[in-house]
């Protein structure tokens, strides 16, 4: 992920003025922007604060209780860096090494695009969502059901969580997508998508059709 990460933009520091922070997210379309002193991460200033401030020619250093605290390390992954992003609203992510100091930031279209590339998004594939009790559910036990039918299981994550159940999207390369889930139930999981060669659900629809012509009888 380091070929993503960005110099363009120079991180402010406390010593520049609001004038400046404001030209820089007049100039670029960031909702975020690191702060640096020495090289290490002080916080970021949201593009939401700054912009409100009326003393333009005041320093930063009287704003620094504004910085937001959120980074991600060099080696985070995919996900994490989503996560990141979502959880703090943010489209710019400051990236520290392992010694913590600054490197650069990574930008939300550069890790969607990434994102949007990888086979678990471009692999041909069913997407498959189940539910179980949250307390009755195992990964092992889902990967073990897709792969004893001769599946490939790209990848899978949590999409929804109750305090009962919890449902789980999984992507599958599969030709027999109907023994999977005629598996999955034998195994109480509820499926939760639709699928049109859906046997089970098939032949509910034609007892149901059948009791209600026997009913109209």
């Amino acid at each position: 992920m380091n070929e993503y990460i960005l110099e363009e933009i120079k991180p402010l520091r406390l010593k520049d003025s609001v004038k400046n922070a404001q030209e820089i997210f007049n100039n670029y379309p960031i909702t975020h922007f690191p702060v640096i002193e020495n090289n290490k991460l002080l916080g970021s200033f949201a593009e939401d604060d700054i912009q409100t401030i009326e003393n333009k020619d005041g320093e930063l250093v009287s704003y620094a209780h504004l910085l937001n605290s959120f980074f991600a390390d060099e080696k985070a992954t995919v996900l994490e860096l989503l996560k990141i992003f979502a959880d703090n609203d943010t489209n710019i992510i400051p990236i520290l090494n392992e010694d913590k100091d600054y490197l650069g930031y990574f930008d939300l279209r550069d890790i969607l695009d990434v994102f949007s590339t990888s086979p678990f998004m471009i692999e041909e594939s069913e997407t498959l969502i189940i539910e179980k009790l949250r307390n009755d559910y195992a990964m092992s036990e889902i990967t073990q059901i897709v792969e004893s039918n001769g599946g490939k299981l790209l990848g899978l994550y949590i999409s929804e969580k109750s305090s009962e159940f919890v449902q789980i999207t999984l992507k599958i390369i599969s030709d027999e997508i109907n023994e999977i889930m005629h598996t999955f139930r034998r195994y109480d999981y509820k499926i939760i998508s639709m699928h049109e060669n859906d046997i089970y659900l098939e032949d509910l629809k034609n007892r149901s059709e059948y009791l209600q012509k026997y009913l109209e009888m």
